[in-house]
């Protein structure tokens, strides 16, 4: 694990975006920078953080954190599904197979949880016994483990808007996609979740919720884009404290962004208005978060150095330039 000092050393060289206009046409996401060229995508993984769909701050060796838990399971579950890498050229980036996303996110929910005011918890608080056409018992508590996961379908809001959770009927009806396409997204989705709760949990970790990409190549193949089981994606527990913390009404020990999604909302920002600035040892502490889920996940150390991030970049793509 990196050190506190490590962490704050690499403050100045948090990467907030790339302008490798050699590489393609550029995109740019929340977090991601997004290079297209031909049927080659580039994925500039960035330290930017975002949270209630808004870009907060900059956290420290997130981006590469967020690249490397990403490949880890790309590895683990490319029998379930194809994917769309290619190569890993830097800690920061993936290249992978240009691809039309589909228009849907696939979330799996294991637990009846959330803090936001669109999470499952708060509407099954509301009274709500139906979300996105999962019906609910009564008599559940925050943080129950569901009999069987759920998945509640969330539609891909357009830059600067906010997803929307919605059943499998609403998004048929809203998109061109087929009932055959979105049953298999639905089953892939279900076995990623499982081989995800059996890998984090022989390393004590319990993996919650997470929500999935699809996207179609070239072949009109369904594989795996975007990312897969990060702290961006999905929500962490440490198993060793759930029962006790469920028993006790307490809040659950996490290994995500939740941290700082809860920082955010003791401060009255759930998304509108003006991002209260964040302090170093804010960041500082969610780095360290990152860090650790990476290696908790993976039962591998995290190494980096502090350094300029753009300027090995660069070096590490120049390959690429122009190709």
């Amino acid at each position: 694990m990196l050190t506190e000092s490590q962490l704050l050393a690499q403050m100045p060289f948090c990467l907030k975006g790339t302008d490798f206009s050699q590489l393609g046409e550029r995109y740019e996401g929340k977090v991601r920078d997004n290079y297209s060229s031909g049927n080659r995508r580039i994925i500039v993984v960035t330290d930017r953080l975002s949270a209630f769909d808004r870009i907060i701050t900059l956290v420290p060796f997130k981006g590469q954190v967020l690249n490397q838990i990403a490949r880890f399971w790309f590895e683990e579950t490319k029998d379930i599904v194809g994917n769309h890498v290619i190569d890993f050229p830097d800690p920061n980036v993936v290249v992978a197979k240009e691809c039309k996303a589909l228009p849907v996110e696939m979330v799996v929910r294991g637990y009846l949880t959330g803090v936001t005011t669109t999470s499952v918890w708060s509407h099954y608080e509301k009274g709500d016994r139906n979300f996105c056409g999962n019906p609910l018992p009564d008599g559940m508590k925050k943080d129950q483990k569901f009999e069987k996961p759920i998945l509640t379908p969330s539609t891909k809001a357009e830059k600067g808007g906010h997803d929307e959770s919605v059943s499998k009927e609403e998004v048929i009806r809203r998109t061109d996609l087929t009932e055959e396409q979105f049953d298999y997204m639905a089953d892939v989705a279900m076995k990623l979740y499982q081989r995800g709760v059996e890998v984090a949990g022989k390393q004590g970790i319990i993996l919650v919720d997470t929500k999935y990409e699809f996207g179609m190549n070239d072949a009109g193949e369904i594989i795996l884009i975007d990312e897969i089981h990060t702290p961006d994606s999905s929500r962490f527990w440490y198993a060793n404290e759930y029962q006790k913390r469920f028993d006790a009404g307490e809040t659950q020990k996490k290994i995500d962004k939740e941290y700082l999604r809860e920082w955010l909302a003791e401060r009255g920002f759930l998304g509108e208005g003006e991002v209260p600035e964040v302090p170093d040892d804010i960041k500082v502490e969610t780095a360290r978060r990152y860090i650790e889920a990476y290696e908790l996940i993976t039962g591998r150390e995290f190494e980096a150095s502090a350094g300029d991030v753009y300027e090995r970049l660069e070096h590490n793509l120049s390959k690429y330039f122009n190709s």
